[in-house]
């Protein structure tokens, strides 16, 4: 399969080109988050060109501490990156590691907020969670021309073909395989789908910092669960490193997430609790004031009636002798 084109002398890899365009289309999805907000969107383009420094740092370190046995078979072990370190800066060599790319990521993205101020960090995590997401899920196809992070042998109907130069130890018989890639992107684009809801579904319960939490909480399980079917999976004492990150930062940013909504609920109460109670007087019976009437005006047959009536003879008197 075709991985680049010559370019004079220089020669383009697609899948640099697939970074980069992650790269920018997550940058222009967060200048749309940023207009929502009322931000100065230019901001998103100072802070990418830091952002993309600080991920390929972290990218690569990450694979140098942590090479996949591919490499390692290939000679390119942790004590030979760190007696050679030119080939360390060579990111063609071995590849990234996107856990690096998000820790790299934040520590650039602190640094700028540090330096520059106006927007927190917390809200800069939460605009850049979606696009994070949407950038992995173009990059990604990176490793579809670089025939590569792909999962056990499978014949079902979307599998691929990998070539023979390209295939792990022990698999050189088998030619089709899960492309790993391709769900993790699908899975990726659905995550910054959930991510665009959740910032304008729950406002008014929302905290800043939660979108980007639950980024922290979705994006490890597909990681954690994908990487069942890689074969290619960094070893750290027998372990699946990436696999064993994924459950801890996942597990921790549940915590956090209910700590952090159940604490201001609780701090709530609490402050309630300490109000002095404050006990109304008894209410004592009072005694309405009468009310008199006023007389009612005679009506006309009252009067007429009256008037009518004849006055009784004087009574006579009884003469006694």
């Amino acid at each position: 399969m075709i991985d680049g084109f010559a370019l004079g002398p220089l020669y383009i890899r697609f899948y640099g080109i697939l970074l980069m365009s992650g790269a920018l289309a997550g940058g222009y999805l967060a200048t749309l988050e940023m207009k929502r907000r009322g931000h100065d969107p230019e901001m998103v383009w100072d802070l990418l060109v830091y952002l993309i420094v600080g991920g390929i740092i972290g990218a690569r370190l990450w694979h140098v501490l942590t090479p996949p046995p591919s490499s390692i078979e290939q000679g390119f072990t942790t004590q030979y990156y760190l007696t050679h370190p030119l080939d360390a800066l060579a990111i063609w060599k071995g590849g990234l590691g996107i856990p690096g790319t998000i820790l790299g990521g934040l520590v650039a993205m602190y640094l700028y907020t540090r330096a520059h101020g106006g927007i927190s960090f917390l809200e800069w995590t939460d605009i850049a969670a979606p696009s994070l997401a949407l950038g992995q899920a173009i990059g990604r196809w990176g490793n579809f021309f670089n025939q590569e992070l792909y999962g056990a042998p499978t014949n079902l109907p979307w599998k691929i073909f990998i070539d023979p130069a390209h295939r792990l130890a022990g698999y050189e018989n088998s030619a089709f395989y899960h492309p790993l890639f391709a769900y993790e992107s699908i899975l990726n684009l659905a995550n910054m789908l959930l991510l665009l809801w959740l910032m304008r579904r729950y406002r008014a319960a929302r905290k800043l910092g939660d979108v980007f939490n639950v980024y922290l909480i979705v994006y490890p399980l597909i990681r954690f669960s994908l990487d069942f079917l890689r074969l290619d999976a960094s070893q750290v004492f027998s372990l699946n490193i990436n696999q064993a990150l994924s459950a801890v930062v996942g597990v921790c940013a549940v915590v956090v997430l209910l700590w952090r909504h159940r604490s201001s609920s609780g701090s709530e109460m609490r402050a309630a609790s300490t109000l002095p109670m404050v006990i109304p007087p008894p209410i004592q019976a009072v005694e309405a004031p009468r009310v008199r009437r006023p007389r009612r005006a005679p009506t006309k047959r009252a009067t007429a009636k009256k008037a009518t009536k004849r006055p009784s003879a004087p009574k006579k008197r009884r003469r006694t002798t």
